[in-house]
Parts: structure tokens; C-alpha cells; sequence
């Protein structure tokens, strides 16, 4: 078992003002100091406080998830704590923070008949596994502030402060959104629930914050503002794995408080809906294994949150494996990074540079240029502030050239499930840079950043980059991958043919040889008046003193026609001998050559006795390919011009589909001002309703005192 740490703990009184100026409680702080009672006598004493606790939630009483255990009645509330050593996790790196032992035997707690399943707190390391990558666990704090555009966030910081104890270095993400009530920061912190009932909201199952929090250091503090049916709270909740390990405990204990304001004084008070025992209790764990030794020093955090928004203070940041802080605050004073994280690029010695600056390759050490990329889309009004400068909004759509725009449906049991416009092209550094693959968003949000779909083989496939937007797949709950079902597999098989058939035809807009070129471009039907029956042509056939019975094989023209050039056989027989038999002669003048198959020369010389008929076939063939070369000028011409003509289609095509982009984007920025008015006009009537209500408190008052002027 795991003891407390024995530390100089000093009971201090409040400053006034604040709730808890009193009585100094050394007994209590002596008993904190001992060692923790065998695994027997705490295990019955959890679960006597803990059923206690449940008593105390179905009465609407409870402050935490389970309360702190064995802990006296406290006398009154002015507890804080001045101590010389900062509570820290024992062990400092994540992946090996899990082992850990607290030598008690957990068990259900039978209440009335029910049994409570007990949520150990190394469920909160395992939990946090999820998450290989740190930025991924910011970027799920910053969903949350996302999340808060709808109730009117206008901005997200993300910064370093540090812990008043000892000087570390702290993370601090805090917004300006509708903030929680006690409900639900409660909910919050518990497992499994979600009050984004939006289609459009990012988080869906609950569990993000804990995983991400416990993912970045060992404890988190929450302060959370929310103004709400004209009654405003201040609600503090802490979920320390430090606080969990060291103290033994065999249960996820989460210690909140909660204060509102007194609209008649000014001042917040204690929340009158809880007892003031229970209140004190987690006061009192709160000033020992929080940054915060002092309840004014915990109140001074919500100053600069306003009425409404919620702070979050990730502190005893873990370390990496070469002892130092995960997070990198030092290297680039605007930005976050992960130490020792960046990665040397093979490429050639004059191209390093630009693939290493490259954002496919610093997304992954850099968070400004992660986040900068995040959201596939993100309303002007708001703005994510990184070290006190805003991050640049990056469209990667805008970073690609020769652009092509893909409509895919993917299909389910034979019914479309959606239809996704991806748009592809060459990176604009390419043929210099050797990123590839797809930046698949859901709901807005990254989820797989330059995804390679395909391993490519003598530089096929290079700087071929994609862009899409796939709501019809789900991610997985780190929000770094996506669920491997049958319609996301699909869709990987899709992309990389997109990839292959994109490469194989554009390559050469690069400098590399093209391998397969664009199929012709049929022209409309009626595009040529002069040619009837869609430019197919009837036969020709020329017979001059052939005998009766004479045979031969067709003359073929393809001259560039229409419809795949399909004409009817032109044959050429001049003054053959009965039964005389030749190979076909094919005349392909839209590739600029003449093919003769193969003929018997013995048969020709033992049939063609006369001279004449021979020199007679010869006229005639020039002849007949003098008329054909004619010809083909022309339907050159025309499908020279049809080519051109389609060409502008395409382009006009491209051009549409980039403007109903635009318009949906424009719709969208509408919907989200309309949101945002109808939001101020609710908050206005609200402070109008309240000018009025207190206009009339001030009126009763001034009468008051005019009556008792009167009197006097």
C-alpha cells in the first residue's frame, strides 16, 4: 500500500471575504499525515463513506463522484494548505505511470439492494492509452471549445502558465463558450456522458476529456463559469491521478466545489444545494493536491473568465523517455512542440530543406502547424490563440496545383450512403516534395493527415495530395483513425485508384514521362453538319472489270472520325482475275501511318498475268488515298475544334463546382451569424430583464429610505 507522503502541512487561515474564514484545523491535518489503516479496516471505511455519498447523491448533497473517506466532520471552513513539496506522480513517464499497486481488494458496494461498480483509478492511465500522440489529446480539448461556437465562443487558448508550487511549467487551454453548470461539469468528469446532441458537434461519446487530460500530465483542475436562468455559478473540479496513487485509494475520487452569486450582496457563496460538510471535505483536498494552497488563490483563476467560460490546467506534465518535459515550451516561444520529435527527411541533398519545412512534415512536431490545419473549415468570428498569437487558418485546397475534383458515392447493401467531393492534384512544390496521400476530415475535423493510401514504386504517386470530407465512415475515440468497416475499406480502395489514374495521366505536368494518355473526346452528335448518320461512313466500293465472283478482303480508312472513327469497309477491286484474293490494306491516318498486312506475293504473281490491271490497282489505290487524306484534314479540324470546345466544358465544370463550393461555405458563415444574433438578442433580453428587475429593487429601496426619512 501507498502512503501518504509525509509533508509539513500547516493549517492557514482565509482571507476575508472569502468563504471558510475561520477555525484552523490541526487534528484533521494529523490525521491526513498518517500512514493509511490496513487494506481491511479502509476498504470498510471507503465503502461506509461511499455508501454514505450515495445517500448523500440521490438527496442531490454530493460535491465529488466518491467522496474522500475517513475523513472527520469538519468544524468550520477556513482550511488551506502551505506545503514544501509539491504533490507529483511517483513516476514521471506515461507509458510505464500504470503500475502501480494500492494493496486494497476492490469490491461492489451493495446499496439497497443495488450493486455499484467501482471505477479503479488505473482505469484513468489505461484509458489514456488511447492516445499515442499528444497533440492528438490537445487537439480533443480544443473539439470541446469548438464545440462552444454554437453557445457563443469566439475564441480558444491554448498556452504554458505555471504551477504556483514549485515552478513547473503547466499546460492551460481555456475558452469563452456557455461554460458548465454543476450538473454538468459532474458530467463531465464522470465516464460515458455527452450533452452535444448536435449532428454537428465533434465529441459524441463522453470520455474525451479524461482520456486527453490524463493522456498530457498526471492532474488536471477545471474552473468553469456558466450564467444561466439568471443565476450564476462557479463551479471547481480536480481529478488528480497523483492525488489517487499516493493516498491508496482503490476508486476514482474526483473533489468539486461549487459557489453562486448572491445577487443581493455581490459576493459568491457557497452553493446552497450542497451541505457545507461535504463542501468543505473536497475544499480541503482541492488546497492540498491542487496548484492552489489558498481558496482565494482558487477563486483569483476565474478573474480573467468572465460570466461565462471554462478554464483547464493540466499540471505534472509527464516526461519523455529522455527526462524531460513531453511538451517542448522552450524551443519556439509561439509555439508547442514535441521534443525530439522532428524527423529528417530522405530526399534528395537540394530538396531537404523544402520537404523538411514542408507542413505534411512539421504537423507532426509543431502544434501551431497541426492546428493550423485541424478544421477543414472554421467560422471567421472564431480564432484559436497559440502563445499569445493567433494561428492562420491553412486550406490545403489552396496548396494544390492541376487541380481535379471527384465526386464518389460510397454504397451500403445497394443504397448510397453519401456523396463525397474530393478534390486532388499535385502539391504545389512537387515534383521537390515527397508527400503524398489524403487529409480525410469528419464533421470538420482532421482526421487522417496525408494519409498513404499507396506505397509508391519509381516515383509514382509523388506529391499526388487529396483533400475530402467523409461523414459517412466513424472515427475511432481518439479521433486518429477511422473504424475499419467494409464502407471505410472501400473508400481506401477507391483513393488509391483515384491516386493511380490521377498519376498515370498528369505526371507529365511535372516533368515525369506520361504513361498513359487522356482517352479522345467525342464531339456532340451534331457538331458536324456535313457528316450524316453521326460521321459514319457508308461503303465505298470500287470495282472496274473485277469478273464476276471476284474477291477480296476490305480496305479499311480511319481517318480521325467521330464515334471511335467506325466506318463501313471501303474495298478496291480493279480488274482482279476470278477468285482473286487479297489481305486487307489499312489506312490509320489519325496516327500518321500506313499498316499493309501481310499478302501472298507468290499468289499475286501467279494471278495478276496482266500488267496493266496491276499498274491499274496501283492509280486507283493513290487514287483512293488521295480522296481519304483529303478527308481527314477535314475531320481533323473538326475534331481539333470539339477537343477545344470540351476543354472549356471541363474547365467551366471545374469553375461551377469551386463557386457552389463557395456559396455553401457563404450559407454556412449566414447560418453561423444568424446563430450568433439570435444568441445576443437571448442575452440581451436576459441583462434587460435583469436591469429591470433590479431598477425596481432600486425603486422599492429609495422608497424605503424616503419613508424612513419621513419618520426620522
Amino acid at each position: 500500500m501507498v502512503g501518504l507522503e509525509k509533508v509539513d502541512l500547516k493549517a492557514i487561515k482565509l482571507e476575508k471575504g472569502y468563504v471558510g474564514e475561520g477555525v484552523q484545523e490541526e487534528n484533521r491535518r494529523k490525521a491526513q499525515q498518517a500512514e493509511v489503516r490496513k487494506s481491511g479496516t479502509q476498504s470498510k471505511r471507503q465503502e461506509s463513506e461511499e455508501t454514505r455519498s450515495l445517500n448523500a447523491l440521490s438527496t442531490g448533497q454530493s460535491n465529488s463522484i466518491v467522496l474522500e473517506h475517513g475523513q472527520p466532520p469538519v468544524d468550520d471552513s477556513g482550511i488551506s494548505f502551505a506545503s514544501t513539496i509539491c504533490p507529483a506522480p511517483l513516476c514521471r513517464q506515461f507509458w510505464k505511470a500504470g503500475n502501480y499497486d494500492d494493496g486494497l481488494n476492490s469490491e461492489t458496494t451493495l446499496q439497497n439492494g443495488k450493486s455499484y461498480l467501482h471505477v479503479h483509478p488505473m482505469f484513468l492511465h489505461s484509458n489514456a492509452t488511447s492516445h499515442k500522440w499528444a497533440f492528438g489529446a490537445i487537439a480533443e480539448l480544443i473539439d470541446n471549445a469548438v464545440d462552444e461556437i454554437q453557445n457563443g465562443a469566439t475564441f480558444v487558448i491554448v498556452d504554458k502558465t505555471l504551477n504556483p508550487r514549485d515552478q513547473s511549467p503547466a499546460l492551460l487551454i481555456q475558452d469563452n463558450g456557455g461554460g458548465m453548470d454543476p450538473e454538468a461539469i459532474r458530467r463531465c468528469m464522470s465516464f460515458g456522458f455527452s450533452d452535444k446532441k448536435s449532428k454537428a458537434a465533434i465529441g459524441q461519446y463522453g470520455n474525451g476529456f479524461k482520456t486527453s487530460t490524463m493522456r498530457l500530465g498526471a492532474d488536471v483542475i477545471v474552473f468553469s463559469c456558466h450564467l444561466g436562468d439568471r443565476v450564476m455559478t462557479q463551479s471547481i473540479g480536480l481529478l488528480s491521478y497523483t492525488f489517487l496513487t499516493q493516498t491508496g485509494h482503490d476508486r476514482i475520487v474526483v473533489p468539486m466545489v461549487d459557489y453562486e452569486l448572491n445577487t443581493i450582496t455581490g459576493n459568491m457563496e457557497i452553493a446552497h444545494r450542497y451541505d457545507k460538510e461535504y463542501f468543505m471535505s473536497n475544499l480541503s483536498m482541492l488546497l492540498q493536491w491542487s496548484p492552489y494552497s489558498t481558496e482565494a488563490e482558487l477563486l483569483k483563476q476565474f478573474d480573467d473568465i468572465g460570466s461565462h467560460g471554462t478554464k483547464v490546467i493540466i499540471y505534472n506534465l509527464w516526461f519523455s523517455d529522455d527526462g524531460n518535459v513531453e511538451l517542448d515550451f522552450d524551443t519556439d516561444p509561439e509555439d508547442i512542440r514535441i521534443g525530439g520529435d522532428v524527423k529528417k527527411v530522405q530526399a534528395n541533398p537540394a530538396w531537404r530543406t523544402v520537404n523538411e519545412q514542408h507542413i505534411a512534415n512539421r504537423l507532426h512536431y509543431s502544434l501551431r502547424a497541426y492546428l493550423s490545419i485541424l478544421y477543414l473549415k472554421i467560422p471567421e468570428t472564431f480564432t484559436i490563440v497559440l502563445r499569445g498569437q493567433f494561428v492562420e487558418h491553412r486550406n490545403l485546397v489552396l496548396d494544390l496545383k492541376f487541380q481535379e475534383f471527384i465526386v464518389y458515392r460510397p454504397q451500403a447493401g445497394g443504397c448510397k450512403e453519401a456523396e463525397v467531393l474530393t478534390t486532388i492534384g499535385f502539391l504545389k512544390e512537387a515534383p521537390h516534395v515527397t508527400a503524398h496521400g489524403f487529409n480525410i476530415y469528419h464533421k470538420n475535423r482532421l482526421i487522417l493527415p496525408f494519409w498513404p493510401v499507396v506505397s509508391y514504386a519509381d516515383s509514382r504517386g509523388r506529391g499526388v495530395v487529396g483533400v475530402l470530407e467523409a461523414n459517412f465512415v466513424e472515427p475511432t475515440h481518439n479521433k486518429q483513425d477511422f473504424e475499419r468497416t467494409s464502407l471505410f475499406q472501400k473508400l481506401e480502395g477507391r483513393l488509391k485508384e483515384m491516386t493511380w489514374e490521377y498519376w498515370d495521366y498528369h505526371c507529365g505536368l511535372i516533368g515525369y514521362q506520361v504513361k498513359k494518355k487522356l482517352p479522345p473526346i467525342e464531339p456532340p452528335q451534331d457538331s458536324s453538319p456535313d457528316m450524316p448518320n453521326c460521321g459514319k461512313m457508308k461503303p465505298v466500293t470500287l470495282n472496274h472489270g473485277m469478273p464476276s465472283g471476284g474477291k477480296t478482303k476490305p480496305v479499311t480508312l480511319n481517318h480521325g472520325m467521330p464515334n471511335g472513327g467506325k466506318t463501313k469497309p471501303v474495298t478496291l477491286n480493279h480488274g482482279m482475275p476470278n477468285g482473286g484474293k487479297t489481305k486487307p490494306v489499312t489506312l490509320n491516318q489519325n496516327h500518321h501511318s500506313v499498316s499493309v498486312k501481310a499478302a501472298s506475293a507468290a499468289g499475286l504473281s501467279s494471278k495478276r498475268k496482266d500488267r496493266g490491271d496491276l499498274n491499274t490497282f496501283e492509280r486507283m489505290k493513290r487514287q483512293a488515298g488521295t480522296r481519304a487524306d483529303a478527308h481527314n484534314l477535314e475531320i481533323q479540324s473538326l475534331s481539333t475544334a470539339n477537343q477545344l470546345m470540351d476543354k472549356e466544358t471541363v474547365n467551366l465544370i471545374q469553375e461551377n463546382k469551386k463557386l457552389h463550393a463557395k456559396c455553401l461555405e457563404h450559407e454556412k458563415r449566414r447560418e453561423d451569424l444568424d446563430l450568433k444574433v439570435r444568441q445576443l438578442r437571448r442575452e440581451l433580453g436576459d441583462v434587460q430583464q435583469e436591469y429591470d428587475r433590479l431598477m425596481v429593487e432600486l425603486t422599492s429601496l429609495d422608497t424605503v429610505k424616503e419613508e424612513e426619512h419621513v419618520r426620522t
